[in-house]
């Protein structure tokens, strides 16, 4: 049997095997009594209606997992990919608009797939615990901008980086990975104002107590920004979150509508503060860097697979591409792109505390932020118990309770 079908099999399943494991130890480690900490904040009922939304929210993951592991195994085993190369070929336009079409037949494919699963856990999970605000028809307008927007920016990605590595011999790693740095960086200066409008509203926070306040705070860090805007995140969702997004005087707050309508501005300016405590701490600089480096290794590693005949094999591919090498590539990818989501999940954890600490520190208001994030916590009906491995391996912010415990010692 081929080497590189084996390995991928083995990758595929020990990934599963793995995030199944994980999983069901994060459904056990749900502890039944309610943590002092809360108390006050949860009643018995709403605290066992949490460990229901964990529960299956994990088994309806579980399930997805399974269905999508083993339509990916059969697509291999019985040779979907050539399936598709040979349709993509057909057309006879060259290698570029070859691989845009066999990489826009498989996204195609797999958002097929997903929309099942995507419509049961909107209009059945999170209709069943209270969360759900999707329309049929908000969520049909989502899918489709989501597809328009993966053609127009992954395609454009896609075909730069296949025609790099067609032209540019041995160099055409490093000509990549200057092209998706620069390609990134402009999509996160655009992000703001051209693709996020696409689907939330971001209306300018009107004038009052809460803007003042928020105002006063960040020209008291020297942060400046665009401004602080209210998204309605209440047109899909009940759940609460805050971000900022931008750079320089491009920079701008939002504030999801239900977060302010549940929380009081000391509480909304703590979560104001926590997201400046990120940018003055240059934590969005330090993840960009890594995120560049990370890339440029995937870069370089791709390399050395693309034209690999072996490769080609395990997927009873009877032409050797560019474009189709990309995708395979994946596959093997797939440890080393683990090790380093849980690198960056280590790094993420720290950055929080980090922000925690600027947060209280500056606004010398720690109850009010303590307050937020058990408001949060409760609104959005988080897993105050986590596994460890859990946390270890897929967790970007620290549990809440940590948390908590975190930002009273910094203040003692």
């Amino acid at each position: 049997m081929n080497i590189y079908l084996i390995v991928i099999l083995v990758i595929i399943l020990f990934k599963y095997a793995l995030n199944f494991i994980v999983n069901t130890l994060n459904i056990k480690s749900a502890d039944s009594s309610l943590p002092e900490e809360f108390k006050g904040y949860y009643d018995k009922d709403k605290y066992e209606k949490s460990q229901y939304y964990l529960r299956d929210k994990t088994r309806f993951y579980q399930v997805e997992d399974t269905v999508g592991n083993i339509m990916i195994i059969g697509f291999i085993l019985f040779g979907g990919f050539n399936f598709i190369d040979k349709f993509a070929r057909s057309f006879t336009q060259g290698p570029v608009v070859s691989g845009l079409i066999f990489a826009g037949v498989l996204m195609l494919i797999s958002q097929i797939i997903s929309i099942p699963f995507s419509a049961f856990n909107v209009f059945v999970i999170e209709e069943k615990y209270g969360f759900n605000k999707t329309t049929v028809k908000t969520f049909i307008q989502d899918l489709a901008k989501g597809l328009i927007l993966g053609a127009i920016i992954g395609g454009a990605a896609y075909a730069a980086i296949v025609w790099f590595f067609i032209k540019a011999g041995n160099m055409a790693w490093i000509y990549c990975w200057g092209a998706l740095t620069l390609f990134e960086l402009f999509l996160m200066f655009i992000s703001p104002v051209v693709i996020m409008p696409l689907f939330n509203k971001f209306i300018p926070l009107e004038d009052g107590e809460l803007k003042q306040t928020l105002e006063d705070y960040a020209g008291a860090q020297d942060f400046k920004m665009k401004g602080v805007f209210k998204m309605d995140g209440s047109r899909r969702s009940t759940k609460s979150n805050a971000f900022f997004t931008g750079f320089g005087r491009f920079r701008r707050i939002a504030l999801f509508d239900t977060l302010i309508e549940k929380h009081t501005t000391d509480e909304l300016v703590s979560v104001l503060a926590h997201e400046i405590g990120h940018y003055k701490k240059k934590h969005i600089l330090k993840t960009m860097i890594l995120s560049i480096g990370t890339a440029g290794l995937m870069f370089y590693i791709l390399s050395n697979f693309l034209n690999n005949q072996g490769l080609f094999a395990a997927f009873k591919m009877e032409h050797v591409s560019v474009y189709a090498g990309l995708v395979f590539f994946g596959f093997l990818y797939t440890p080393i792109n683990m090790i380093f989501s849980v690198m960056g999940s280590i790094i993420s954890r720290k950055h929080e505390y980090e922000a925690d600490r600027f947060a209280v520190t500056t606004y010398k208001k720690p109850e009010a932020f303590i307050d937020a994030l058990k408001k949060l916590s409760v609104d959005n009906l988080s897993n105050l118990t986590p596994h460890p491995l859990k946390v270890f391996l897929d967790y970007s912010h620290p549990p809440v309770l940590e948390r908590i415990k975190a930002i009273r010692n910094c203040v003692k």
